[in-house]
């Protein structure tokens, strides 16, 4: 054989790889029938979000604070513990569709922006036992604020997405909120 047909037999062997190579599937496409996971999906999440820190059995207590914190305009150091109830709609009375669990904690010396690190942990319908988990800035002044979802587990294994959060109401005698909540997430 002479130097050009050689050379035009490996740029032909070279084509049909490459076309080949990119027909097969991902190796993460083989695997996710052998650990339980389907096709993905998009979810739409809505709920509220009660953040009682008032009365006899608040469900928000500041856990830490620095000494200058109580005397910060927007308590810049301040870490809250929450164990907040969803409801499917914002009565506190209506039907309880899981908990917020985890913390906030006040990020900001110039504007009140917390940092949410918490899980929605459903007790109720199709994503009864599954949780989402949430960490991000929350700019509690802002009418509309987007924080992102970053796992899940049972029905939201590999879960990623965002959280857009509303106040839906503020008593500021006691601190309480309502606050509504609406979760877009890719799901297995």
């Amino acid at each position: 054989m002479n130097s050009p047909s050689i050379l035009f037999s490996l740029l032909l062997l070279f084509f049909f790889s490459v076309v080949i190579a990119g027909k097969q599937r991902h190796s993460s496409d083989l695997l996710r029938p052998m650990i339980g996971l389907g096709k993905e999906k998009m979810s739409h999440l809505h709920f509220y979000f009660h953040d009682i820190v008032s009365g006899r059995n608040p469900t928000a207590v500041q856990v830490a604070g620095a000494a200058m914190t109580k005397n910060s305009p927007t308590f810049f150091g301040a870490v809250v513990m929450i164990d907040d109830p969803l409801t499917e709609a914002p009565e506190p009375t209506s039907k309880l569709l899981g908990r917020a669990q985890g913390l906030y904690a006040s990020a900001s010396q110039e504007t009140l922006g917390y940092l949410m690190a918490l899980n929605f942990a459903f007790v109720d319908g199709k994503y009864n036992g599954s949780s989402l988990s949430v960490l991000g800035r929350n700019a509690v002044l802002s009418d509309v604020r987007e924080m992102p979802v970053i796992g899940g587990s049972g029905a939201f294994r590999f879960a990623r997405g965002y959280a857009q959060a509303h106040t839906h109401w503020f008593d500021p005698k006691t601190g309480d909120a309502i606050v509504e909540y609406n979760v877009y997430v890719m799901h297995y």
